[in-house]
């Protein structure tokens, strides 16, 4: 008997996040199965927000699909960067209220979440290699939970660069603005999103306002994490951990 793995993340209305982590899903679903007969792992999605029926409905539906596969237990691959108030609060809520509904013979246990992972800053270091700058941006969504930003401030210290959030302070201009200020000419930065979206597409809007905004400065902005190899080993790392 295996596992079941369902990836949850935020959701989104935007097709774009939806698709990529289908293809995650796929991704992983190969890996786990590798060798293997394809009934022995079964692997899903689910979303916090912008579905048709509450997470707690989805992992009912999903431990429908895990019984029929003589699964043992569900593990919930959170899909989060951060550890905000989605992971913290709401979820293990989600995750309580199915537990109570499909009982004790089917475990749903939450796995770490994907930033918490400790290679997570290879992945940016990729994309920061691809440009040439005198200084870096580590611009992640943010949180007001407290305590919620040390991962970012961790890996923003391993990569040398800069934090900064899109929803608190400091903010990407601010951040812009200090950097200017010092003298660096040339700053990169580094989207800490999974997957191109509509806060992406925000950030784009951003750069070539602040770069009217100070013709004289280069700023480069590198792609989200995407869909990759790397990233799939990690939540495959994440899936299998403790087990």
């Amino acid at each position: 008997m295996s596992s079941a793995y369902l990836l949850v993340s935020h959701g989104s209305k935007d097709s774009r996040p939806n698709l990529a982590i289908e293809e995650l899903a796929r991704l992983l679903f190969e890996k786990l199965n590798a060798g293997e007969d394809p009934e022995k792992h079964l692997v899903g999605v689910g979303t916090l927000e912008f579905n048709s029926q509450p997470l707690s409905g989805q992992i009912k539906d999903f431990a429908q699909k895990a019984v029929v596969c003589n699964c043992k237990s569900i593990q919930v691959i959170p899909l989060f960067l951060l550890p905000g108030v989605h992971l913290m609060s709401d979820l293990p809520m989600e995750v309580k209220l199915a537990q109570d509904s499909v009982g004790n013979d089917l475990p749903i246990k939450i796995k770490p979440y994907l930033g918490s992972h400790a290679m997570m800053w290879k992945l940016l270091a990729v994309g920061m290699a691809q440009i040439s700058a005198e200084a870096f941006i580590l611009l992640a969504h943010g949180s007001r939970r407290a305590n919620s930003h040390h991962p970012v401030e961790t890996i923003a210290n391993n990569l040398g660069a800069f934090s900064a959030y899109w929803s608190v302070s400091p903010s990407l201009e601010a951040r812009v603005i200090d950097l200017v200020s010092t003298g660096y000419q040339r700053i990169g930065i580094l989207p800490y999103f999974l997957f191109s979206g509509g806060i992406t597409d925000e950030i784009v809007i951003m750069v070539e306002r602040l770069t009217l905004k100070f013709p004289e400065i280069k700023l480069e902005l590198a792609s989200p994490l995407g869909v990759t190899s790397q990233l799939v080993d990690i939540i495959w790392d994440l899936a299998i951990q403790e087990e």
